[in-house]
């Protein structure tokens, strides 16, 4: 289970990478009209799945007696609440726009919780996971 947490967790900074640069290359080719279409927005809720899958199998391990090296596990959780819940978060705070502005705001977003990803792993937020 702790190795299927990795996984989770690298295919999410992974993912943040990649709608980060979605929506960083639409916004630079919208010419007035929408920039970010319904797959963007399909992607947007894979990704708080993503983070919220990972998060419930974090908190499994919890449960389960495991617990992380670095001991921080309050901080962990509040990271994970944080991605998961942030990009629907500024999809109702948009009102669902998907002009440019938009496009821009959401490159933003998913750069900077691409770098909080990496800041976790740095951190040894996310693992290693040692049995108690």
């Amino acid at each position: 289970m702790v190795d299927f947490h990795q996984i989770l967790f690298n295919m999410h900074i992974f993912y943040s990478l990649a709608l980060g640069l979605w929506a960083a290359f639409a916004a630079v080719n919208a010419r007035g009209k929408e920039s970010l279409s319904g797959n963007y927005w399909g992607a947007v809720v894979v990704y708080a799945l993503l983070a919220g899958i990972t998060l419930l199998v974090g908190v499994a391990l919890l449960l389960t007696g495991f617990e992380l090296r670095s001991g921080r596990t309050v901080v962990y959780v509040l990271y994970m609440l944080w991605l998961a819940i942030i990009m629907p978060g500024l999809f109702s705070l948009m009102s669902g726009r998907d002009d440019r502005q938009a496009a821009l705001a959401y490159a933003l977003l998913t750069f900077f919780n691409f770098s909080t990803s990496l800041s976790m792993v740095q951190r040894e937020l996310i693992g290693p996971w040692l049995v108690t």
